[in-house]
């Protein structure tokens, strides 16, 4: 059996209890993270700990973690690590490990939110609409293509970072100009590109709905699991129920068989008036997969049976509709 990496593991407890669970005593968990208090690393096997993703070191100590574990698979739990691991991804092939990670041009296209939103329009999707050029959205505003209230965020960003919301042209110049300077201090710097590195988009104002679009490792889609979220915290689904809902279906069906990722997406879906936008594409296990997972979606098998040569019943893939769960604090030992 397989024993499984998870870097920058940080709060993400429930995802290696998740594999724990599935690997029985056949494999290990070993998490890595900054900060050897992070909550995760008190459900692993083993814990490491790490310099930053950024760090001229890191990938070095990464893979001196694999190979005093005999690790055969790396699962990257951080948007700003995604591209780095993508880019050494013949390093540690090379040393018999996969990084269940997609390739550099995948991570690109998500990670980079204004070519997420060209990639979702050519796929004949919809999204909200979007720009990266102040003048230019001004100039839509005064051209009735677009209209407040906006969302303005970091084009390269993680999480709820740096995201807000404006009302009038007023706002819209001065919070430009404070995000400009913002990200430039943030941990986004690094990421953060040129001149337009601030997204200027139309708030959608409806239903949320979070996907898990899941691939295998060869990037064929496999499964599709939809959740309408009832809460939200800190930029997380915090309640949500499985719901049994065939477009949002439809729509992730067609990202996952046309985009080819490795693993899972998870995907942020707004409603309204009938109508579905695609916000955001991320390429890796977020904060909503936990819904999926204890309505019944055993990605986690999955991808250890794959990891062994295996093949799996797509069934296993299919969550229990109609299923409502909600997040909770408790204390872990660090």
């Amino acid at each position: 059996m397989p024993n499984i990496l998870f870097t920058c593991a940080g709060r993400r407890t429930y995802l290696l209890k998740y594999f724990k669970e599935q690997l029985g005593n056949e494999g290990k968990v070993i998490g890595a993270d900054m900060q050897l208090s992070a909550p995760a690393l008190s459900v692993a096997d083993v814990k490491e700990q790490v310099p930053a993703v950024y760090a001229h070191d890191y990938i070095d100590r990464v893979l001196d973690i694999c190979r005093r574990n005999d690790v055969a698979a790396i699962i990257c739990l951080n948007d700003l690590e995604l591209p780095i691991l993508a880019a050494n991804s013949e390093r540690f092939a090379a040393e018999g490990i996969l990084p269940i990670v997609s390739p550099t041009e995948i991570i690109d296209i998500c990670f980079d939110k204004y070519r997420t939103a060209r990639y979702v329009e050519s796929l004949g999707l919809s999204t909200p609409a979007t720009y990266i050029n102040l003048a230019e959205a001004k100039e839509a505003l005064a051209a009735g293509r677009l209209a407040f209230p906006l969302v303005l965020k970091p084009r390269w960003g993680s999480g709820s970072i740096g995201i807000e919301f404006v009302n009038n042209l007023e706002e819209l110049s001065e919070v430009y100009a404070m995000l400009l300077k913002k990200v430039k201090k943030s941990i986004l710097a690094t990421a953060s590109t040129g001149e337009e590195y601030i997204l200027i988009q139309q708030k959608i104002e409806g239903q949320e709905y979070g996907m898990d679009v899941m691939n295998d490792l060869a990037g064929r889609n496999r499964g599709v699991s939809v959740k309408k979220k009832l809460a939200m915290r800190a930029g997380e689904t915090d309640k949500a129920q499985t719901v049994n809902n065939a477009e949002i279906r439809a729509i992730g069906m067609k990202l996952g068989e046309n985009l080819h990722h490795i693993g899972n997406l998870d995907v942020d879906v707004f409603e309204k008036d009938g109508k579905y936008y695609v916000l955001e594409l991320n390429p890796r296990f977020g904060g909503g997969f936990p819904f999926s997972y204890e309505a019944g979606v055993n990605f986690p098998k999955a991808i250890i049976e794959w990891l062994k040569g295996n093949d799996i019943d797509d069934s296993m893939l299919i969550p229990a509709y109609g299923h409502t769960f909600a997040k909770c604090d408790y204390l872990v030992e660090v």
